[in-house]
Parts: structure tokens; C-alpha cells; sequence
């Protein structure tokens, strides 16, 4: 893969889409909201994944769109709410998945023998 180019492409269809909705409006003025959002979207991030994590712990389909696994319906929301906060905070995806792979490849605290070690980054 060398272009990650859609990935901002996705950023900017989410946030459209979510702004569309209204979901970046303050409900009691109406107003589009600004940096102060931040923590609330970032929480909701983190509330799609604890629903994924029971997607996998329970297993089965999603509720509302049913051919998909709870799994995948979580993800997909996951990614949905980080690419509309990348896309309202015209964060440069592309760039920064980019290099932070190359980094990340460059890691020893990546690499499986220290993962493996005293204090590694092993699950």
C-alpha cells in the first residue's frame, strides 16, 4: 500500500455527514461547535470500542444492520466518529498513519523478542 490518500478522503465524507446531521451543532444554540468538543468526541471514540470489545465477548450480529457481526458494526462506528473528528479538525490522516507506520517498524519495543521480555509490550 502507498497511497493514503482516501484516508483523508473518508475524513472529509464522515465530517459532512455528521455535520449534516447536526451532530457538531450545539443542541441548545444551534451553533457549530468548535475545540470544545474535543473531549466529548474523543469519549464517544472510546465508548465505540468498549461496545466492540462486547461485540466480541458476546459474539453474534449487529442489532441494526444485521448481516454485520457486533464486531464489525463497532468498528465501522469506531472509524466513522475518528474520521469525522479528523476531518472537523482537518487533521492530516495520510500523513500521520504514514509515518507513524514507518516508525512504529523501526521500534525495538515492537520488535517480538522485546515484546517477549521483562516489562514487553506483550498482551
Amino acid at each position: 500500500m502507498t497511497s493514503f490518500s482516501a484516508l483523508n478522503e473518508l475524513a472529509s465524507i464522515c465530517y459532512a455527514a455528521s455535520r449534516e446531521n447536526g451532530w457538531w451543532h450545539d443542541i441548545n444554540t444551534g451553533k457549530i461547535r468548535g475545540a470544545e468538543a474535543k473531549p466529548e468526541k474523543i469519549a464517544l471514540m472510546h465508548s465505540e470500542l468498549s461496545e466492540m470489545l462486547e461485540g466480541v465477548r458476546v459474539g453474534g450480529n449487529d442489532d441494526h444492520v444485521p448481516h454485520l457481526t457486533a464486531e464489525e458494526a463497532e468498528l465501522a462506528d469506531l472509524l466513522i466518529r475518528a474520521f469525522d473528528y479528523a476531518g472537523k479538525y482537518h487533521l492530516d490522516l495520510a500523513l500521520a498513519v504514514r509515518d507513524k507506520l514507518a516508525y512504529n517498524a523501526t521500534r525495538l519495543d515492537h520488535k517480538p523478542a522485546n515484546r517477549a521480555g521483562v516489562g514487553g509490550k506483550k498482551f
